[in-house]
């Protein structure tokens, strides 16, 4: 069942969070990348829900410039995905993380770079006060989710250097949200939000 107007953000919750209550998570088998997370940080504003991305600096090795979530690697001290997308956004937006309430992780994704990315959605009350490391961090910008969601935005574009552009891991996870909150669907009959 496909929705066409936007969904009210305690809707979206309450949809995300019975996602999770549905056991097991799809873990891309073999798991032969890099294991990392990223936070999918959903800011809880009186008018509505927002998804924080940031814009990685041009002076990075890899994904350059490009609109992500805050996230990386798993490090050795790290017990799980929802450690790694807390203290990589900590690091990364100096966002804390008592300041986050974990809703799920959403399916593995792996990327064409090698990493295997497991997305955490997180839930933010405003307002943030946000510090960023200026070695990785560009620019930190809000988008409201139903703009995000709404299939008329979901579109292949050659990027213009004027405008800014979600694409790859970070627009295949926006999908995989959209599926699951909009659409009420998915690739496969098990997916959605799970308890990470």
């Amino acid at each position: 069942m496909t929705r066409t107007g936007p969904i009210p953000g305690a809707s979206l919750l309450a949809r995300l969070a019975a996602a999770a209550r549905r056991p097991g998570i799809r873990r891309t088998s073999g798991q032969t990348g890099i294991p990392s997370a990223v936070l999918v940080p959903l800011v809880n504003h009186a008018d509505g829900l927002t998804i924080l991305l940031t814009q990685r600096t041009i002076h990075l090795a890899s994904h350059r410039g490009q609109v992500c979530f805050p996230g990386g690697q798993v490090e050795a001290g790290d017990p799980g995905p929802v450690a790694t997308a807390l203290r990589e956004t900590a690091e990364e937006i100096g966002l804390p993380s008592h300041a986050v309430t974990v809703i799920g992780c959403l399916d593995d994704y792996e990327t064409l770079s090698g990493f295997v990315v497991t997305p955490v959605v997180g839930l933010i009350q405003p307002p943030l006060v946000l510090h960023t490391a200026p070695e990785e961090v560009a620019a930190v910008f809000e988008m409201p989710l139903p703009f995000l969601l709404n299939p008329a935005h979901h579109q292949r574009l050659t990027p213009a250097h004027s405008q800014i552009y979600i694409w790859g891991a970070t627009a295949a996870i926006l999908m995989n949200l959209y599926r699951i909150v909009v659409a009420g669907t998915d690739v496969r009959e098990d997916a959605g939000a799970r308890p990470c």
